[in-house]
């Protein structure tokens, strides 16, 4: 469920007219609805209430922090994958204890950032990582918490792309070595090992690739636990799916997510952490666009839009599916037709979606990506001097920019010229 829908044949964002934001900020830009972000952060919180827990929010999917301090205020941790995003979740407010650092190629300047600037734990990806971990800590005078990620060897069943718990995927320590590994992290003085940590992908439409992974990580949880480990938390990641079109089949709803992780580890004892992006982010974002033109080819249609793939990367990069709308409602059982929807980049691969049957458009009309708010506004670009797209804000009938459009004057004198030029 979204907060985007249509009244009086005109689409909404809560109580404010997109059209209304199109007129102030321009197109293109993103708008996030408030009420969206608050109710999908709620579904995982009491998905899993009465057992020890935190939702940590993978800020990697939409980073604004006008949407962390609102996850935050709702009592969300964060979970961060660069000293960028550290610092980021630190400057909307997020206490360090409530921030978990989690990535494969943590510098040890992040380590170090996020020792001094408080952590509540790494989650480490190998054996190099830990040993370096430990040398900064004991530098520092302090112990770092760790979990371990473990790597389940399960398929996603999901994109090649976003699929991280294989045996080939390049994310954390095959579970087989896992006692091995832990007992070299008890070793090292600087590390203080509190429990383990596993994340399988991303827009997972099923739950039995996760049912495979937590049944072995309550396997390896008794086992480590007889070994002499502490475990006493176990970070389960993301990946739950989103439904990115009106018709298939809808992903599993965080209440059955919820209660997988009870029948499958909640006699552990541990306390659980989980860290969904896309399902509370995802739905909660729309991409506004204008046509600029119309254009008849050959054989087909196009809709020329002024956003682009530096924009939105993920139809270029994944083949991605948003369904796109009109701004105006259509009349019920109008006519329509099939248009190759593409943005103004000089490449092929700025395509948005080929023989999509929208109403008739014209210049002007605007469009609405669906289900934009998650990777995103994250992962846009400047390529071809694009300026980065305004992100917005709306709660209720109020509307804020929350990242402008820099001007071209702002983007080209960023550039340094050598003196012998």
């Amino acid at each position: 469920m979204d907060h985007f829908l249509y009244r009086d044949g005109a689409l909404y964002a809560e109580d404010v007219p997109v059209a209304e934001i199109a007129a102030s900020v321009g197109t293109p830009f993103y708008v996030y609805s408030t009420a969206t972000l608050e109710r999908h952060f709620r579904l995982f919180d009491e998905a899993l209430e009465g057992m020890d827990h935190l939702v940590c929010y993978a800020m990697k999917a939409a980073s604004n922090q006008a949407i962390l301090k609102t996850l935050a205020a709702l009592g969300a941790g964060m979970d961060v994958v660069s000293g960028g995003e550290y610092l980021r979740a630190k400057a909307a407010g997020v206490p360090g204890e409530r921030i978990v650092f989690s990535g494969i190629g943590k510098t040890r300047d992040e380590m170090r950032l996020a020792l001094e600037g408080g952590i509540r734990q790494f989650n480490v990806e190998s054996e190099p990582e830990m040993e370096a971990l430990n040398a900064v800590a004991l530098e520092l005078g302090l112990r770092a918490p760790i979990t371990v990620r473990v790597n389940p060897d399960v398929d996603a069943k999901t994109h090649a792309k976003i699929a991280t718990g294989k045996s080939e995927n390049k994310f954390g320590i095959p579970i087989t070595r896992a006692r091995t590994v832990y007992a070299h992290a008890a070793a090292l003085p600087g590390l203080e090992v509190i429990g383990i940590d596993v994340h399988i992908g991303s827009q997972l439409t099923d739950l039995e690739p996760f049912a495979l992974a937590y049944a072995k990580v309550a396997e390896l949880t008794e086992a480590l636990r007889a070994d002499g480990h502490d475990i006493r938390r176990l970070d389960l990641g993301g990946g739950l799916g989103i439904p990115y079109t009106r018709s298939n089949t809808a992903p599993p709803l965080p209440t059955e997510y919820g209660a997988l992780i009870r029948d499958t580890l909640g006699h552990l004892g541990c306390e659980i952490e989980i860290e969904p992006g896309r399902l509370i982010a995802g739905n909660a974002g729309l991409l506004v666009s204008e046509v600029i033109y119309v254009k008849s080819g050959e054989d087909r249609d196009f809709l020329i839009l002024d956003a682009a793939m530096n924009d939105l990367i993920r139809p270029a990069m994944y083949d991605a599916w948003h369904d796109i709308i009109p701004v105006i409602e259509p009349k019920p059982g109008a006519a329509q037709q099939p248009y190759d929807i593409v943005g103004p980049v000089c490449e092929s691969g700025d395509t948005f979606a080929r023989a999509r049957m929208m109403p008739p458009l014209a210049a002007g009309d605007l469009v609405a990506f669906r289900s934009a708010g998650a990777y995103g506004a994250v992962m846009a670009s400047e390529y071809n001097t694009r300026p980065l797209i305004p992100e917005v804000l709306v709660h209720e009938h109020q509307f804020a920019v929350i990242r402008a459009r820099p001007s071209f004057d702002e983007i080209i004198n960023r550039d340094t010229i050598p003196e012998w030029l």
